[in-house]
């Protein structure tokens, strides 16, 4: 497995006088979408496309229905789905409020074999 990279240049956001230094980013190579993750599936399994298209489906319904809820969705070896906020402070925990949360996100935690597969991947510079 190799994925691909390119040079950008960013400013330093601490010093905006001072020069640029280049990085490497990675490049998207293509996507993958629910139809062909069913279609993949299917050909590694007895389960047919269209059954796997609809369990694929069900599960992201149930993953938004759970996160909603404010539970932790464990995926088993796969990893886990969280809801996670940022807020403004206050002085006192009496000063929090709902509307002192400026920012939500959805946090993954991969598990151990979608962590150690970066372990095995090579890099090449794109074009």
């Amino acid at each position: 497995m190799a994925i691909k990279f390119k040079t950008q240049s960013r400013k330093n956001p601490q010093d905006m006088t001072a020069p640029e230094k280049y990085y490497a980013a990675a490049v998207a190579d293509g996507n993958v979408d629910l139809d062909r993750l069913a279609e993949l599936i299917s050909y590694q399994c007895t389960v047919n496309e269209t059954d796997c298209y609809a369990v694929l489906l069900a599960l992201e319904h149930n993953i938004i229905g759970e996160l909603g809820q404010g539970r932790i969705v464990k995926l088993g070896r796969l990893g886990n789905f969280q809801v996670g906020i940022s807020s403004k402070g206050s002085d006192t925990a009496a000063e929090v409020s709902a509307t002192a949360i400026t920012k939500s996100r959805i946090l993954f935690r991969p598990g151990k074999k979608l962590r150690t597969m970066l372990d095995s991947v090579s890099f090449r510079k794109a074009g």
